[in-house]
């Protein structure tokens, strides 16, 4: 009798308590929506934009060949003036593990020359997917016609030119390496439309996110570059037919693992085949092997290091004595790095440098904002 009254007690309290407005809780409760909107979180991304819309018609074009010349070189048709103007654009994300760039630009032509190429130490994968327009673009005699709703891959690690109409179009840049564990040595297919239904998925997915930039966390940015580069990953496995390579040392993985030691201890005292071959766990036979296409480990690392050395004197606002660049890149004398720099780009590092010191800047910095670099550093930077 007495569990009974407890019990009924029990249940008269309980229908107190609700038809009173009073709930008893066992957890702590969950934050509602709105609580949640209250927090407010900045967005983890600041694009970078340049534009040529302010600019007066006839420094149009000179601005943005300057603006893309760490890249590629760039040419108006052959019957068109500069003085006609040329309105171009570029917004630029950078996520980290991946860069995206939107633009829009009227018809002309690009190349990477093999100059270029060869003084450059950018080699990155691009993905250009076109929204509007077409381009034409030519590697090792096969040209590839890109069009909306499909999308080309290529390497900046390889010469290639080529000519587009007006167009809108959405690029991903991915580093070098990010195939490396899956692609057994260099089994994709530079300068390659891809297309189908995995494509348009991706094509759907980039537009879709392109949207979504400027409201991304922090916290959500290491998810997204995974997202597009397992995306991009299933488009070229269906491009190769090649099956996925999992949880073992590639050699086109270890090589690009020496290849990022090489680049973080690209000035010190103490990197030579020896150092690198034990920072990587192999004999130094297996190093050498792995090198032998670049002409060497030693000659892959000296090459890195001029690069680097030309980089410096082709900076304007670099005022370091010739002979202290290259020293700093490892060159005891000025002698010795003059003829190394020589044999390498064909002209002395004074040339170099004379070179850069010519060049008038066509467009000053209030035209695009560089408080968080400019999109040539990103490009440097990218999987470093």
């Amino acid at each position: 009798m007495m569990n009974d009254f407890k019990d009924r007690e029990s249940e008269a309290s309980a229908t107190e308590n609700a038809s009173s407005g009073l709930e008893r809780r066992r957890w702590p409760r969950q934050p509602a929506a709105q609580d949640r909107l209250n927090s407010f979180e900045p967005p983890a991304l600041k694009p970078l934009h340049f534009s040529t819309f302010q600019l007066p018609p006839e420094d149009q074009f000179d601005a943005w060949k300057e603006y893309v010349s760490g890249v590629v070189d760039v040419r108006i048709p052959d019957q068109q003036s500069t003085s006609a103007g040329f309105l171009a654009e570029h917004t630029a994300w950078n996520l980290g593990g991946m860069l995206i760039a939107k633009q829009r630009v009227p018809g002309h032509s690009y190349a990477r020359s093999e100059t270029r190429h060869r003084t450059s130490s950018i080699d990155h994968w691009v993905i250009a997917i076109m929204r509007s327009g077409r381009s034409w673009t030519e590697m090792n005699g096969a040209v590839v016609e890109n069009e909306p709703g499909k999308a080309v891959i290529r390497s900046l690690g390889f010469p290639f030119r080529g000519r587009a109409t007006d167009a809108e179009s959405l690029q991903l840049y991915l580093p070098r390496d990010v195939f490396a564990e899956t692609f057994s040595g260099h089994n994709i297919r530079n300068n390659s439309l891809l297309s189908g239904n995995l494509t348009s998925l991706l094509v759907e997915y980039v537009v879709a996110l392109e949207g979504l930039l400027p409201t991304l966390r922090t916290d959500e940015l290491p998810g997204v570059v995974r997202i597009v580069q397992s995306m991009v990953t299933t488009c070229l496995l269906a491009l190769t037919g090649q099956e996925p390579v999992s949880n073992r040392l590639l050699g086109a993985a270890l090589i690009e693992r020496a290849r990022h030691h090489i680049q973080i201890n690209l000035y010190s005292e103490d990197l030579s085949p020896e150092t690198l071959s034990r920072a990587l766990g192999i004999s130094r036979t297996h190093l050498y092997q792995l090198f032998e296409p670049s002409g060497g480990v030693l000659h892959y690392i000296q090459k890195r290091r001029l690069l680097s050395a030309h980089a410096a004197l082709s900076d304007p606002a670099n005022n370091q004595q010739i002979s202290d660049i290259g020293q700093t890149v490892g060159f005891s004398s000025a002698a010795n790095f003059s003829r190394a720099f020589s044999k390498e780009f064909g002209y002395s590092p004074s040339a170099a440098r004379s070179a850069a010191s010519s060049q008038v800047p066509v467009a000053s910095s209030s035209h695009w904002d560089k408080q968080e670099g400019t999109f040539g550093d990103w490009l440097k930077a990218l999987g470093t």
